[in-house]
């Protein structure tokens, strides 16, 4: 959360033609500074081809242009702010590359830790059908999961990279909606185990936010899915480029028939995700539900865990 009011702050500061620029694709305002001076102007936003060189010596970089998903704008945000607050000779491009620096760091650890995570989860399931991938000291079954989590989350990132219309705008949504969505079951549970411990007069802690974070979540899940217009709606827009692809068009920023049919196959994907997390979170209320109503209604604790066993010695 903290991040995320750096990111609202840090975009807030910096001039607004300079945003649009870093944030506009090339196949919408070009690819030089004079071209995409103008049409931001036209916008409403006015900038010179002059400041935005300015803007890319001030912090070590050729160019500012084409610079879309959040991290370089987050990072000249801070770079700015922190060069007003710490001046001196070359200290913008230090700031900016030490935020690049951050927000890498942070990434990498937030996948880092989710790949383990995704690691037991996989391990888990797939040990009920293969019971060797269950032990978790095998060095084998650890390898064969982790491959796995790997391989999902990059053929993700790969289909992103190679739809014209950005990885940003065909991953960014999915990720939100899962990520929010994560922290609504999350919450979920914690109020099954305030009621497992009889400690139901805590449970409002929970039960609110998770309440808020259900109702947005789902209710951005249902607009993404079936928003007409194509600009919002997974299926909506997969409808559009189909159409026009059985038309024999192309579609902009698409250059060609496989571009075009990498946008349909990826509103596809995130439709068929977007309905995944739904049905999760859906199934994980129903029984929070039903497994709350039962602990409520005994009056001892039901809260236990499962026998410790040791792990064997490899």
């Amino acid at each position: 959360s903290f991040v995320a009011i750096m990111a609202m702050v840090a975009a807030s500061v910096i001039e607004p033609g300079v945003y649009f620029a870093m944030n506009s694709p090339p196949a919408v305002v070009g690819a030089d500074v004079a071209s995409v001076a103008a049409a931001v102007s036209n916008w409403g936003f006015a900038i010179t081809p002059e400041q935005l060189e300015a803007t890319a010596r001030d912090i070590g970089e050729h160019t500012i242009l084409a610079r879309a998903g959040g991290a370089p704008t987050l990072a000249v945000g801070i770079a700015q702010i922190l060069h007003q607050v710490l001046p001196g000779e070359n200290t913008m491009a230090f700031w900016y590359h030490f935020a690049i620096l951050f927000e890498a760091l942070f990434i990498l650890t937030a996948v880092d830790a989710g790949t383990r995570a995704g690691r037991f989860m996989l391990q888990d399931l797939l040990g009920n059908f293969v019971p060797a991938l269950k032990k978790t000291e095998s060095w084998t079954a650890n390898v064969i999961a982790t491959a796995g989590c790997v391989a999902l989350w990059g053929w993700l990132l790969y289909q992103g990279v190679i739809d014209p219309l950005g990885g940003i705008n065909t991953l960014w949504p999915l990720f939100g909606i899962s990520n929010q969505m994560l922290a609504g079951i999350a919450l979920m549970l914690g109020c099954v185990v305030l009621i497992k411990m009889k400690r139901q007069r805590y449970v409002w802690v929970t039960l609110i936010p998770a309440t808020w974070l259900l109702i947005c979540t789902t209710t951005a899940g249902v607009i993404k899915l079936i928003d007409p217009n194509p600009a919002v709606g997974f299926l909506a827009l997969a409808k559009k480029y189909s159409d026009a692809l059985a038309a024999g068009q192309v579609l902009a920023p698409a250059k060609d028939i496989g571009q075009m049919q990498n946008v349909i196959f990826n509103a596809y994907t995130n439709a068929t995700l977007t309905a995944l997390f739904l049905f999760v979170v859906l199934s994980v209320l129903f029984y929070a539900i039903k497994v709350g109503r039962n602990a409520w209604m005994k009056p001892e604790r039901t809260d236990k865990e499962s026998p410790f066993q040791p792990i064997p010695e490899a």
